[in-house]
């Protein structure tokens, strides 16, 4: 009951911390301090923790491999993000996926499908312009484009691997990459037909003619495949070759870079531009929080009092997940949080349910699309200038359907 108490606090104190607006990364260093002043680890444990980590799990499961792996990842994602800028490929995508998908629905889907694939943090902003400027033109109210530009980006946090969560839970389970992305497509597929069902099928305006593309195929092609094959290089090496994701952002990176003829002196501005320390201090703190429960077995003792308390496993394992986020707002904090409770009931290696894991990631989706306090949806309010309560109304529909499919998953799937 203890050690409940004392993550429940610790989550509470990062609440306050964003709501003051503290960075996120030094607000997760600071509560990963708390927990270890709470749940009384010592130096000593601490290290005698890692230890016992790097000698009973592989490399890729190990707290620094994964500090390392995670903090290259974001960062190489933000340098990719820049080099996408200076080479004025994310200025030619509008006119191109425009030009590709004669259907306006297709089109504004396909916007934040397409710049989701890029987490970076406050990424929205990305997709943001051009899904306002193509809704504007298309008579869509403000309300719709801010919840179709929130929901269609943040379908990729269960799946893509350039999503830190991912990888995380991924080595945490100990199961292959392509095994857990294909239980895990199915909440994707959820939320994407609850966006179509309840953001796009409703009636739109007529077609103006000013959405009439002038330009050729050929060319809206080239100009879509310029910003999606790097991306795609990464998500093919992590799934067909089990590489990890910051070394195949790193190789696409150098390709892409050498394709569109960067000059050499440029590759240090724009490699320096995407460090920011405060993501990687974020990093840092969810996987210390991870090692502080770790240490103190916590993990059985809120297991054992929650057994006791006749708590269905079913719920457990989706409104864990789904509380942690909604009030901390971070992906990849909740899964370093929660994951470590949930391994008991979702196993490990051959025989991880992944049904169960599906589940989990489900809540993540639906805590996320409904939380105030995410980034994301504070900065779609501001932009598209409509309420913050009328978003979350809007993605209401969508999360039952995403909730659905996690728990048909967890009944049915093994």
């Amino acid at each position: 009951m203890y050690q409940l108490i004392a993550i429940c606090l610790t989550l509470m104190l990062l609440a306050v911390l964003l709501r003051f607006k503290v960075k996120l990364g030094l607000a997760m260093i600071v509560c990963s301090f708390v927990l270890a002043l709470l749940l009384k680890v010592s130096p000593s444990l601490f290290w005698q923790t890692v230890v016992i980590e790097w000698n009973s799990k592989a490399l890729t499961q190990t707290t620094g491999y994964l500090f390392i792996t995670l903090s290259a990842l974001l960062t190489f994602v933000n340098v990719f993000g820049e080099a996408m800028q200076k080479t004025g490929i994310s200025e030619r995508l509008l006119p191109s996926i425009q030009g590709l998908f004669k259907s306006r629905r297709m089109a504004l889907v396909s916007i934040p499908l397409m710049m989701g694939m890029l987490p970076t943090p406050g990424g929205i902003m990305l997709s943001a312009p051009m899904v306002r400027e193509l809704g504007d033109r298309i008579g869509m109210d403000r309300n719709r484009q801010a919840a179709l530009n929130y929901l269609f980006r943040h379908q990729w946090e269960s799946v893509w691997p350039l999503f830190p969560a991912v990888p995380l839970v991924q080595g945490m389970l100990g199961v292959t990459a392509l095994r857990m992305i294909s239980y895990n497509m199915v909440i994707m597929a959820a939320g994407i037909v609850g966006g179509v069902v309840f953001l796009l099928l409703p009636g739109l305006p007529p077609k103006p003619e000013c959405l009439q593309s002038r330009r050729r195929f050929t060319q809206n092609l080239a100009g879509f495949m310029h910003a999606l094959w790097p991306i795609m290089i990464v998500a093919g090496l992590y799934a067909g070759l089990n590489l990890t994701p910051a070394a195949g952002m790193l190789i696409a990176i150098v390709l892409f870079l050498s394709v569109h003829k960067v000059p050499l002196a440029q590759w240090r501005d724009i490699f320096r531009s995407g460090f920011e320390f405060d993501v990687v201090l974020l990093i840092l703190g969810a996987l210390l929080f991870k090692l502080h429960i770790q240490a103190t077995d916590a993990v059985g003792a809120v297991v054992d009092f929650l057994t006791r308390m006749n708590v269905p496993p079913l719920f457990l394992v989706f409104f864990l997940p789904f509380l942690v986020i909604y009030v901390t707002g971070l992906s990849l904090a909740t899964t370093a949080i929660t994951f470590p409770f949930l391994i008991p009931f979702i196993g490990t290696g051959p025989e991880a349910k992944l049904g169960l894991e599906a589940l989990a990631f489900s809540g993540i989706i639906c805590g996320l699309a409904l939380t105030p306090i995410h980034l994301c949806i504070s900065l779609s309010a501001g932009y598209f200038k409509t309420p913050l309560l009328r978003i979350i109304g809007a993605l209401t529909g969508p999360v039952i359907i995403i909730a659905a499919a996690g728990i048909l998953m967890a009944l049915f799937a093994p």
